[in-house]
């Protein structure tokens, strides 16, 4: 059914429940999985919203970001391991997570995509947006929501 699965991941409680479940799901397909953790990139102007530091600054908080990225998708790598099941890490540099969740899944050739949903409603879904309603409009890929 599925050979290859993308479970996006940010460390939170919310999505280490997607990525338990998407490990206990690629367990019995025996598939491959893979576990993406999407990285802002830092705003390097007043108008981007950031109190403008030096480059070496952007570079240096850039990097501690992309650190603590991989640190989270080593950990899904490990709880993989840990049934059987080979994980892929994967880090995605991009400010609009729903694009890159979309353009990873694609270029890794994933069947399925897993990922959390805080289910907001209401006036805080329309104020904070929703990743997954992004993913759900514009993916060409199935996607398997989980709260």
């Amino acid at each position: 059914m599925y050979r290859r699965i993308l479970v996006a991941t940010d460390g939170s409680e919310l999505s280490n429940k997607a990525v338990s479940d998407a490990i206990a799901l690629a367990a019995s397909l025996k598939a491959e999985l893979i576990a993406l953790k999407v990285v802002p990139r830092y705003p390097q102007s007043y108008f981007e919203g950031a109190i403008p530091l030096s480059t070496q600054d952007v570079a240096r908080v850039e990097q501690q970001w992309s650190d603590e990225g991989h640190a989270v998708v080593e950990a899904v790598k490990t709880a993989g391991a840990a049934q059987g099941v080979t994980v892929k890490a994967v880090i995605a540099r991009s400010d609009i997570v729903s694009d890159a969740l979309i353009a990873a899944a694609k270029k890794h050739e994933a069947d399925l995509i897993v990922m959390a949903s805080h289910g907001r409603k209401g006036v805080k879904r329309l104020l904070l947006g929703s990743e997954t309603q992004q993913v759900l409009t514009h993916s060409e890929i199935p996607v398997l929501v989980l709260r």
